[in-house]
């Protein structure tokens, strides 16, 4: 009888490659996962659904397809991704393949930076460095597993046998060995503490790492819960549920003075209990039942940061999970309690103290990424209902015009810099703004806050176009805008928005016009401070520019500023933009290099006011490889 496959054992053909030439396509499940706490779920279930439809085409070899194969398979993708996900971050992609020999392949790509190999050879398994003690499931429970290298790509591979086949009745002959050996890593024994022990004294301080680095970049309080519970099953416990309090709430009930449990000290007063955010176990066929049963007693811990034990949930875990410990550890940032983690594992009747160290300090990033989460919705809350006091609620519609509007600020969760105007002015006359301040946040905050009432307070009192400009850069260069800096620095002190605000000059880079529609046309004047210049389209695609640079504002005090007058006759079109259409880059190109924008604006002669801001927009988006990294605001103003 041949030797049981190992982990350092290859198979002859790569993992990617097709079982043979005329492999029947049907047999390769292929599906892209965004690398999120949702990717292993999402496996899970594709490779089931993947299962389920070979064994119903009856495709060859899926007639050996079982049920203890297709548990082996959940267990096998559900750590390969997990592992993906924690470790890289990025896009996973996933195949699942039933070849030829009978065997199911299981394939997990990711495409961490720093693990891409100098060149395209391949390592093999036993020079790669260990991911995580949960692979231990999968060389168990594989024929054959291992890494592959390719450049900007890590593959981790795993070969499962079906039943039926050679290696699967070798398998089978030491079914006993396997099954003890599963159950080490699944559930608790004696020997598990001297693993714990080991697996800590080697990788803890890597594993807080990257559990840090992990949590830090998450700002959703359930992804926060949703990751915890990941890192934690099945490395650390056999389930863990988080419970969320909502800061509404305020603080939950004190726990009884002399007649507290030795448990722990659990309190029964009354009140609003916490949330049950994410449960996990794991068996993931349990956690539903699981979950019920914690429903059921939701904590009541005392304000401390130290665990306290968790009556176990015997109901819920079956005849062969009825016992175990438990230990419940309170979430606490900022002096602010935000909830509770619980883990559990069966067959123990105390965790040991390496692992209940490790659990709470992993417990403490947990609760500061939750309240950095909590923190970043705060501000965004603040800032979209900011945001609507800086933007006009509706652009007005302008006789024998048609308007179109494109307006993308790059960052969500603070004020643009960039702000639009477009404002019936008294007398038959319509004006219009396109601006972008120096910086963005409160200071971006401050400046919008200035400039647009005053935009229409001047428009309105009947002032010219240059005279608008020139009292507008006045202002900013006025005293007022320190009471304007007062009200940034009490925003940021009190949390509402993030970063410093500066005392420094207050730029602002502004094209204004005013339009005066009349039997044929409509007639034009505009002046543009230090913004891109806005260009004429002509119904025979020609492109010229309609005005001239000058100086930004609240720059140089005493400047005068100058206006151009023209007609938008029937069919023409204008176009104005902020500078992050023009300089859009595209690693040291930018969008505007060489005309790019005239260019971009001559192929949409014939076009409508809202298909020209359509096209524009898309083209400025592909010109890159990355999302835009500045705020984009784009008007076009169509003659009829």
């Amino acid at each position: 009888m041949g030797a049981i496959p190992t982990q350092r054992e290859t198979t002859s053909r790569a993992p990617d490659a097709p079982a043979h030439h005329g492999a029947d396509p049907r047999t390769t499940m292929r599906a892209t996962l965004s690398g999120s706490p949702l990717a292993p779920g999402s496996a899970r279930g594709l490779v089931r659904a993947a299962l389920q439809e070979w064994t119903e085409l009856a495709l060859p070899g899926a007639e050996h397809l079982t049920v203890r194969l297709a548990d082996d398979a959940m267990v096998v993708v559900s750590e390969l991704v997990t592992n993906a996900v924690v470790h890289a971050g990025t896009d996973v992609e996933l195949v699942c393949r039933l070849e030829d020999d009978r065997s199911v392949v299981v394939e997990v790509a990711d495409h961490h930076p720093s693990r891409a190999p100098r060149d395209n050879s391949s390592e093999p398994a036993y020079e790669t460095p260990e991911f995580g003690r949960g692979l231990r499931l999968v060389a168990t429970l594989a024929e054959s597993w291992g890494v592959t290298y390719r450049t900007g790509t890590k593959t981790v591979w795993a070969r499962l046998p079906a039943e039926g086949s050679p290696v699967a009745e070798e398998l089978e002959t030491y079914a006993g060995e396997r099954g003890l050996r599963v159950a080490e890593i699944l559930a608790p024994e004696p020997q598990r503490a001297e693993r714990d022990r080991d697996w800590l004294g080697r990788g803890a301080l890597s594993f807080l790492a990257e559990a840090s680095d992990l949590l830090a970049g998450q700002l959703d309080e359930d992804l926060v819960a949703a990751l915890a519970g990941q890192l934690i099953v099945p490395r650390l416990a056999d389930w863990c549920a988080v419970w969320l309090e909502d800061e509404v709430m305020g603080r939950w009930g004190s726990p009884r003075s002399s007649g507290a449990e030795s448990g722990g000290g659990w309190s029964e007063d009354a009140g609003a209990g916490p949330r049950l955010a994410r449960v996990w176990h794991g068996s993931e066929n349990r956690i539903e039942e699981l979950r019920g049963a914690l429903e059921k007693h939701p904590p009541r811990p005392q304000d401390s940061l130290r665990p306290v034990s968790y009556p176990w949930p015997a109901d819920a875990l079956g005849p062969h999970g009825t016992h175990g410990a438990a230990l419940a550890y309170r979430l606490i940032a900022g002096g602010r309690p935000l909830g509770t983690l619980v883990i559990g594992r069966s067959g123990l009747p105390c965790f040991p103290d390496e692992v209940t160290g490790l659990v709470e300090d992993l417990s403490r990033r947990v609760a500061l990424a939750i309240g950095a989460a909590r923190q970043y919705a705060r501000q965004v809350t603040i800032s979209r209902v900011l945001q609507r006091g800086l933007l006009p609620g509706a652009v007005a519609e302008i006789p024998g015009v048609h308007s179109a509007l494109v307006y993308e600020p790059c960052d969500k969760g603070g004020p643009s810099g960039d702000f639009y105007d477009l404002f019936p002015a008294g007398d038959g006359r319509w004006c219009f703004a396109l601006g972008d301040v120096q910086g963005k946040g409160p200071e971006a905050a401050v400046v919008i806050g200035l400039a647009r009432p005053w935009l229409r307070l001047l428009a309105r009192e009947g002032y010219r176009v240059a005279d608008v400009l020139d009292r507008l850069n006045q202002l900013l260069l006025d005293d007022a805008t320190e009471a304007a800096d007062a009200a940034a620095h009490a925003l940021v002190a009190a949390g509402g928005m993030p970063g410093p605000v500066g005392d420094g000059p207050r730029f602002l880079s502004l094209l204004y016009g005013e339009l005066v529609p009349f039997d044929g046309g409509v007639r034009c004047t505009l002046a543009s401070a230090g913004h891109p210049l806005p260009l004429l389209l002509g119904p025979d695609g020609s492109v010229a520019t309609t005005a001239r640079p000058q100086t930004l504002l609240g720059v140089i005090e005493d400047v005068t500023y100058t206006s151009e007058t023209f007609e938008l006759h029937p069919g023409d079109s204008l176009l104005c933009v902020t500078d992050g259409v023009t300089e859009r880059r595209s690693g040291s190109v930018q969008f505007d290099d060489g005309d790019g924008l005239a260019t971009a604006l001559a192929g949409c002669a014939g076009l409508s006011a809202e298909l020209i801001a359509e096209r524009i927009k898309r083209l400025v988006h592909e010109f890159g490889g990355r999302p835009p990294e500045d705020d984009m605001a784009l008007l076009v103003l169509q003659a009829e």
